[in-house]
Order: structure tokens, then C-alpha cells, then sequence
């Protein structure tokens, strides 16, 4: 079924009312005692955890989505839900995340966030709707119509990087744990500094990927990347699908690791790890990132 800009509107509208509610609703479980639970879902433990908050966000998430779904023909894919296969037959489908980093949620620590998309049948994103709770941000997009911030016009400044600044990598937890591959990615950031006059460095760890990707939009010049990997995981289509959105209409970069498009309609699985992620404040630290993979 072909969409229209009004039809369009309508569904950004009513992403964005869904993710808010979610979001709202999330945060008031954020100090609770929350007992996590362990599912079959890649092989790192953010992964793996998910909370009754998780089926519950996704449940207020549904009840807004699901009526448009028969409305205009659309699939749906939510990670809390079997994979029904009906992103592959439909148009376009919703792309939803209704918890994503579970593990700072339950930590009671900055990011988690509520992530909607509206992707087509080929795997561009349309649609793009991030919340998080715990600052009261709402980032929103439409394709070709740049992006809003809490409903205001928004465009971050991706300049050069400029000297004695100091750069953001967001990382994964996963990636920490594997101490020969971590060392190796600090000590070729210690050489990218140096040599582009930049002060220093910082890794950030604690977020979940749809806020990595976001902080990423907040704090230029930083990044963060996924490398592939021969097991399963790497991120499900859900991560990438919103803040992709997001990305391209600000003109940040976004790409699989070869610079490529992302594959946000993957037929094999909704998986990433075959080609990994990458989302950098402009294309000289998305280059460095690029070089980086291939000497490693």
C-alpha cells in the first residue's frame, strides 16, 4: 500500500504518542525492584535480560500501533514477539523496541529508551521515534523532513573536529570483555588523537544502542560501532531501525562497516552481526572507524 505524506503524518504522529506513553510509563519502574529475566536472544547479556516492564512497554506500544497495522496494511516486528515474518510481505512494516537497554534500566541508570520506526519493505527507514524517559527527550523524524527534538526543529553541528576537544566512543559491554580486541581499539584511539590534536578520549559504556546512537548526535565529535562477528547478535534490526532514521536526516553518518546502508530488512535473520553498525558525527571519524576494522 502506498503512503502519503498525510498518511505519513499520521503514523509519526502516532508513533511518537506511543513511544511517550511507553516511556512514561517505564519510568515509573525505574526505582522499583525489578527481577530480571533471562530469554534465547545473542550471545552477550544485554541481550539476554528482559523484565516484565519490557512485555508491558511493548503491550501499551501495540495498543496504539496494531489498529494501523489493519488500517494500512502494514507488519510489525517488536522484540518482545515472535518474528512473524510479515516485514517481508508488507510495504512497510513497524520496527519496535519497546525496552531498549534493559540493563541501565534495572540499574537505574541513563540509557534506556523507547524506539520506533517505520520501515519499508526494502529496508528504508521512513519513520523514526526515539524516547527517553529519563530526560524527557522525544527525537522524531520523517523521511525528507529532518528531525524534531521534544517538537522543535533540530539540527546538530557536525563540524571538523577541531582541536585540544576531546572525542565520545560508545561502546558495548561485550566489547570490554573481549580484552585483546578492546586494547587494541585503545590503543589506535590513543594514535587518532594524537594525530588530529584532539585532547583525549572517553569510552562510555553504561547505554543501551538506540541512546549510544543518540549521544552520538548530542556530543560531536564521537561515535559508536559494532564490528561483525561470527556469532549471533550484533544488535537486532529494532537498535538501528529508529536512530538510522534519525541519522541520515541529520546528516550524521550511519552505516554498516563498510560504509554500506544498513540492511534494516535482513531475510536471513534480525540480526546484525554480519556486517556490524557504525554512527559517527561526520565522516572523518566513520573513515578512521573503517580503516580501524580492516587492520584489525
Amino acid at each position: 500500500m502506498k503512503l502519503d505524506a498525510n498518511i505519513l503524518y499520521e503514523l509519526h504522529h502516532q508513533a511518537a504518542d506511543a513511544a511517550y506513553q511507553a516511556g512514561r510509563f517505564i519510568l515509573r519502574y525505574m526505582h522499583k525492584k525489578i527481577t530480571p529475566k533471562h530469554k534465547l536472544s545473542g550471545n552477550s547479556l544485554a541481550s539476554q535480560v528482559v523484565t516484565e516492564v519490557d512485555f508491558q512497554s511493548q503491550d501499551i506500544i501495540l495498543k496504539t500501533l496494531l489498529p494501523t497495522c489493519e488500517k494500512f496494511d502494514l507488519g510489525f516486528l517488536t522484540e518482545e514477539c515472535v518474528d512473524s515474518s510479515s516485514r517481508l510481505h508488507k510495504d512497510f512494516f513497524w520496527c519496535i523496541d519497546p525496552l531498549d537497554g534493559t540493563l541501565p534500566f534495572v540499574e537505574a541508570m541513563p540509557g534506556f529508551s523507547v524506539s520506533i520506526a517505520l520501515v519499508s519493505k526494502s529496508g528504508e527507514p521512513q519513520i523514526g521515534v526515539v524516547y527517553d524517559p529519563l530526560e524527557d527527550t522525544l527525537y522524531s523524524t520523517m523521511k525528507g523532513k529532518g528531525v524534531l527534538r521534544n517538537g522543535k526543529p533540530w539540527q546538530p553541528s557536525f563540524g571538523s573536529l577541531g582541536k585540544d576537544r576531546q572525542i565520545k566512543v560508545y561502546i558495548d559491554r561485550s566489547l570490554v570483555q573481549n580484552q585483546l580486541l578492546f586494547n587494541r581499539i585503545t590503543e589506535e584511539l590513543e594514535r587518532f588523537v594524537l594525530e588530529n590534536g584532539l585532547s583525549r578520549f572517553e569510552f562510555i559504556k553504561h547505554g543501551g544502542a538506540v541512546m549510544n546512537a543518540c549521544w552520538v548526535l548530542e556530543n560531536h565529535p564521537a561515535c559508536y560501532f559494532k564490528f561483525p562477528k561470527k556469532e549471533t547478535g550484533g544488535g537486532c534490526l529494532w537498535d538501528f531501525a529508529a536512530t538510522s532514521c534519525l541519522f541520515i536526516e541529520c546528516g550524521a553518518v550511519v552505516s554498516d562497516i563498510y560504509g554500506n546502508p544498513l540492511d534494516l530488512n535482513r531475510v536471513e535473520s534480525s540480526y546484525m552481526n554480519h556486517k556490524g553498525v557504525l554512527y559517527a558525527s561526520n565522516r572523518e571519524i566513520a573513515k578512521w572507524i573503517m580503516d580501524l576494522y580492516k587492520r584489525i
